[in-house]
């Protein structure tokens, strides 16, 4: 499914990109030609990769970045910038290039995520709506990067709707998915970008009812045997035996979402398998993580449903990537590397291309190219960088199939250290090299 449509992005930035262009068309360096760079110094919480996600949702947004009548206005109200700037801002269209990881990809600290070259006005106005997606929407992939390979074949469900900003949650859906999840409750992420939905009933359609076997015979005869039965609202024995009693032996599942549920999907399972449901299976909730998920491996469970820890990024809510000026022309037309050189930000300057190199098919290092913008890389190494936008426009359109896909395969590609849990160093190291 394609993405939605997306109404005008231009006022999704901060006031000194507005500020910044206006001082630096007065004085004539605005039209520089100027490479900016996406990159994270580090990856959060002593994780060993992150995930790249929002691609897709981010050249949407600059597409549509546009400055539209209600947002000049605004402008011009608040005296943000000068009136030349509000008629250069009301023809404004991103006509630069754009390189990136793909979708889907995996990424280590320093590495470039993301290059955007055009003159320095244009670029930089995009610094705001770049972070804001990618900084989000990689912080719920790599969350969820790391509790599928937690769950294994155990497929994994998004139920964070509810504990997030309304919006966030659809992008967080669509990010989880991205990183293995194979569904979501969420009608808006289903109907915006085609993530699978799933959903049954809460406790409160339990309670609605005089009995609860009068609410799993109404719920049956609604959805069918196959639906999911929510069995903890009271006694959760008796609830299965009334479950299986409802719908019969061919019962789909049964939901756990609260108790010890390692504990309790042993009882449950041994209970079901007793009863002749042997094909009933069951679905844990509750709160959980990476490391509850994989605390549950040796238990009878099914498929996990995850909420709040899902979209927050399991305690990093944000991916830590920054948007730098790594290189600008010079007056006379010639290129200069720039960067920052705080002690504590120390970045590398100049244009840049991502490669990982392998050995027995299994990935040891990434390494970052400096210099020209096109160039091969060593035989034992594969392009990580690809084109996204050319002069403006698109070039690098893909579904969200294609970059879960590539996910799951790039991550059973990197080296066993990549699935440890425990904090610790980056999977794979990024070494800096000459064109």
């Amino acid at each position: 499914m394609s993405e939605p449509a997306t109404a005008p992005t231009g006022l999704l930035t901060d006031r000194y990109e507005l500020t910044m262009l206006d001082a630096a068309r007065r004085n004539g360096t605005a039209d520089r030609r100027s490479v900016f760079e996406v990159f994270g110094r580090r990856l959060s919480g002593g994780r060993r990769y992150g995930v790249v996600a929002g691609t897709g949702r981010l050249l949407e947004a600059i597409d549509a970045f546009r400055f539209d009548d209600a947002a000049l206005a605004f402008l011009e109200h608040e005296q943000v910038v000068s009136g030349d700037t509000l008629a250069w801002l009301a023809e404004f269209r991103f006509r630069g290039d754009i390189d990136g990881y793909p979708e889907g990809e995996v990424w280590f600290p320093n590495a470039p995520l993301l290059t955007v070259e055009g003159t320095f006005a244009e670029a930089v106005l995009l610094e705001t709506v770049v972070l804001s997606v990618l900084n989000h929407d990689c912080a719920v992939a790599t969350a969820a990067s790391r509790m599928t390979a937690a769950a294994g074949d155990r497929p994994c469900m998004d139920m964070g709707a509810r504990r997030t900003h309304e919006v966030a949650a659809v992008a967080a859906a669509r990010a989880a998915y991205v990183g293995g999840f194979a569904s979501t409750s969420s009608l808006a992420a289903h109907r915006d970008h085609g993530v699978p939905s799933v959903g049954t009933s809460a406790h409160s359609f339990t309670l609605l009812h005089d009995t609860e076997e009068e609410a799993f015979a109404a719920q049956v005869a609604c959805q069918g045997p196959g639906t999911t039965l929510l069995v903890d609202t009271f006694e959760v024995a008796e609830a299965v035996r009334t479950a299986v009693r409802v719908a019969g032996p061919g019962l789909g599942a049964v939901r756990l979402d609260s108790g010890d549920l390692g504990d309790l999907a042993h009882q449950v399972r041994a209970q079901l398998d007793d009863l002749g449901a042997t094909g009933t299976r069951i679905v844990v909730t509750s709160d959980l993580d990476e490391y509850a998920i994989a605390a549950l491996a040796a238990a009878p469970v099914d498929s996990y449903g995850v909420g709040t820890r899902l979209v927050t990024g399991s305690g990093h809510p944000t991916a830590g990537l920054v948007y730098k000026l790594v290189a600008r022309e010079d007056a006379d037309g010639s290129w200069r590397a720039v960067a920052k050189t705080s002690p504590d930000k120390v970045s590398t300057g100049g244009r840049k291309q991502a490669f990982r190199r392998y050995a027995g098919g299994v990935a040891v290092e990434e390494v970052v190219r400096v210099g020209e913008s096109t160039h091969g890389g060593a035989e034992d190494e594969q392009a990580v960088t690809v084109p996204l936008v050319r002069d403006g426009e698109v070039v690098r359109g893909e579904g969200l199939d294609d970059a879960r896909e590539r996910h799951l395969r790039v991550r059973s590609r990197l080296p066993a250290a990549a699935r440890r849990l425990s904090r610790g160093d980056p999977a794979l190291p990024t070494r800096f090299a000459g064109a």
